[in-house]
């Protein structure tokens, strides 16, 4: 186990080093699933210099468009559009006859693995969209894991850093648990 746990680490320190993404799973007591790394690794990694805030000024749906198909390619459902039946619709409450009586969209969904992926620019923390992300797949019918993807740089602010602050002091609470296996929050 320590052997895998120190291959991986490795692997990570110096795979990513010449990336502007950054990443942190929540909780820090377990590690990131693979399914969540394979993000980074297949989605963001590759997609770096293409999205990258401080180099680019992109708003979310521009940022989710260059994603698109390498979110595709691993599994999600990824929002093509802003009309009804472009989105990604996710059940939160069943009414009767077991019809959706209320539900929240997401940019992408991946069925198999239970999660859902939000894709924020400015109004990310300016705004506090990622608190209603969070909120939002807290009520998700079977949703175990949220992804949350902030701007480096909005406007010299390091909105990554605020956002894991934020969670940093959301974990280390013991006043309230969250109904997710985990959140991972991506800086590009």
């Amino acid at each position: 186990m320590a052997e895998t746990l120190g291959a991986s680490f490795l692997y990570y320190k110096f795979h990513h080093l010449s990336t502007m993404t950054k990443w942190q799973f929540y909780p820090k007591s377990k590690e990131a699933p693979i399914h969540l790394r394979k993000i980074i690794d297949d989605v963001f990694v590759p997609n770096d210099s293409k999205i990258s805030s401080p180099a680019h000024k992109f708003n979310s749906n521009t940022v989710l468009g260059i994603l698109k198909k390498d979110l595709e390619k691993i599994g999600f459902e990824v929002e093509s559009g802003k009309s009804k039946n472009q989105k990604i619709s996710i059940p939160v409450l069943f009414g009767q006859n077991g019809r959706i009586e209320k539900s929240f969209d997401a940019d992408g969904w991946n069925k198999n693995s239970k999660t859902v992926i939000e894709v924020e620019a400015g109004r990310g923390v300016t705004n506090y969209q990622f608190l209603k992300d969070l909120f939002q797949a807290c009520v998700m019918h079977d949703i175990d894991y949220l992804i949350i993807c902030v701007r480096n740089d909005y406007r010299s602010h390091d909105n990554f850093n605020a956002v894991v602050n934020f969670f940093n002091t959301l974990y280390a609470s013991d006043r309230w648990n969250l109904p997710l296996a985990g959140i991972m929050i991506v800086g590009y």
